[in-house]
């Protein structure tokens, strides 16, 4: 009896000890596993936006799509403003979050929202995906970080797959300047990636919920002159499938793509993060071909396929860099 009581005194001491080691591996996991979640589901939404903005930006305009995205948003978080306050303000953070809030929102959407006029959403799909080689280069400049010729490799293949892609395509119904179209997109991935860049430097102190919201504050300000345009238009005359996209634009994606994402990128590496971004081509092209229409000739195909190439090439030299 005495033997085995001790037997079992042993084992219980045993697993106290086990117990708290597994509980920690389990902590990890569930902080790792949560921020891949929220970056998972922001570049499913962003994604989506592609097709969605094709098709008001038509009905209503790119200034009046803008604003009216910024004042749902706005609207939505505004009650949880005393939440939002910063905890730990830095003299000077504001020369960081006025050039993060005026590359995104403000130019990224301008560019974006006119470059939808003129190209495809699938062919902006696939140019969004350079944000994470333009986030390395960007890192090596600004921050000295390391830049591996595997990834400056891939920087130069993707950039010609971006250059493939606009010359193989020919005007169309849905891509009536895919030159200018697909130049502007390419502007609205350097603000993000310079956004991205600042955004993680401010991460370390503010909450990623009170950045999204100065974003959306300047964004709203920045797009104020779209204002008379949407009070001006009908909107009831354009139909439930524009107001519920334009909703669908202003909840979920601008707020909720945005928030979630700087959440996920505040809890991962940048590079790490911004590899997510590969994610929203496959579903842009998708959701273009199934709700659009959309279509991307043999030649396109390959250029997409180069830039996706581009892309993992350079992750991988990140990899290897690290």
């Amino acid at each position: 009896m005495t033997l085995r009581k001790k037997e079992n005194d042993m084992k219980t001491s045993a697993d106290m000890i086990a117990a708290p080691g597994a509980a920690f591996t389990d902590n990890a996991a569930r902080k790792t596993i949560l921020p891949v979640l929220a970056l998972l589901a922001a570049v499913l939404l962003w994604g989506a936006s592609y097709p969605a903005m094709k098709v008001v930006v038509q009905a209503l305009g790119p200034w009046a799509v803008m604003w009216a995205r910024m004042a749902i948003a706005l609207a939505i978080i505004a009650p949880f403003a005393p939440r939002l306050k910063p905890r730990a303000y830095r003299r000077g953070d504001w020369w960081l979050l006025l050039p993060m809030a005026i590359s995104m929102p403000c130019l990224y959407f301008l560019f974006e929202a006119n470059a939808l006029r003129f190209t495809s959403a699938a062919q902006a799909g696939v140019i969004s995906s350079s944000v994470p080689l333009l986030v390395a280069v960007g890192a090596r400049i600004f921050l000295a970080e390391a830049l591996s010729a595997t990834t400056a490799a891939g920087l130069a293949l993707a950039i010609g797959g971006v250059a493939w892609l606009t010359l193989a395509g020919s005007p169309s119904e849905s891509a009536s300047n895919p030159l200018l179209g697909n130049a502007l997109e390419l502007c609205a991935m350097v603000c993000a990636a310079a956004s991205m860049l600042l955004l993680k430097r401010l991460s370390e102190r503010w909450s990623s919920w009170t950045l999204t919201a100065v974003q959306t504050l300047c964004g709203f300000l920045f797009f104020l002159p779209g204002a008379p345009l949407v009070l001006s238009v009908e909107l009831l005359e354009q139909g439930w499938p524009v107001l519920l996209t334009l909703a669908f634009l202003g909840s979920c994606v601008t707020l909720g793509a945005f928030g979630l994402y700087n959440w996920g990128m505040s809890h991962l590496p940048a590079s790490q993060a911004s590899a997510f971004i590969n994610l929203v081509p496959v579903t842009a092209v998708f959701l273009g071909w199934l709700l659009l229409g959309e279509t991307l000739n043999a030649y396109q195909l390959l250029a997409s396929a180069c830039v996706l190439a581009g892309v993992w090439l350079s992750q991988g030299g990140v990899r290897k860099a690290d």
